[in-house]
């Protein structure tokens, strides 16, 4: 049997992770033990499953709220504590997605949407659709929070990933569906039945 140098299983690790349901904040079901250290909980709190994803106040928006590292699923690399895609937004073609960007932690994080493809490489590269990101999505945000907007025109297969370089490797990303056939917003959390968006 082949032995693997010990720098491919470290940058494995965090890749053959699996996801399960997400645990409330602070609680941590990935075997490693604790929360993730460092965290601005002021920034999060009082979020909850309800707020992922609500109707907006103009006809034909959606509003979702993503939290970097929500918990400490896959090494704290989720949002609303999931990873590798096991969280499916389903958005009608045409409406426009308002996000909410929070990142609690002090390790560096971002929010950009991209071809579903891209979530193997190294790095995002520009947003698909156009605002598509928070600022200088390559770099991230610790400690804060953003705001950004995009309308979804193009039906396709997408993902919400971290655009720090490597992350969504590592499966820090989500799913985003634009579709021709939907009439409402939905959210599938895991093997769970997809959820329509309400305000």
């Amino acid at each position: 049997m082949k032995r693997l140098p010990l720098i491919a299983l470290l940058l494995a690790a965090p890749i053959l992770h699996a996801q399960t349901p997400a645990p409330p904040p602070g609680h941590d079901h990935t075997g490693h033990g604790g929360e993730i250290p460092g965290l601005k909980k002021e920034l999060i709190a009082g979020i909850t499953e309800a707020d992922f994803l609500k109707l907006g106040d103009k006809p034909k928006t959606a509003k979702i709220t993503l939290v970097a590292t929500f918990n400490a699923a896959n090494y704290g690399m989720n949002f609303n504590g999931w990873s590798h895609g096991k969280a499916v937004y389903t958005i009608p073609k045409d409406w426009k997605v308002e996000v909410t960007f929070i990142n609690p932690s002090p390790i560096a994080h971002s929010a950009i949407v991209v071809d579903r493809e891209m979530v193997r490489k190294l790095q995002m590269g520009d947003p698909f659709f156009k605002g598509g990101s928070v600022p200088n999505p390559a770099v991230g945000l610790a400690l804060t929070k953003a705001q950004f907007s995009f309308v979804a025109d193009e039906a396709g297969e997408y993902a919400i990933a971290c655009g720090f370089p490597a992350h969504a490797m590592s499966g820090h990303w989500l799913a985003l569906n634009v579709s021709e056939t939907a009439e409402v917003p939905t959210l599938q959390l895991g093997e769970g039945k997809p959820k329509e968006a309400v305000k």
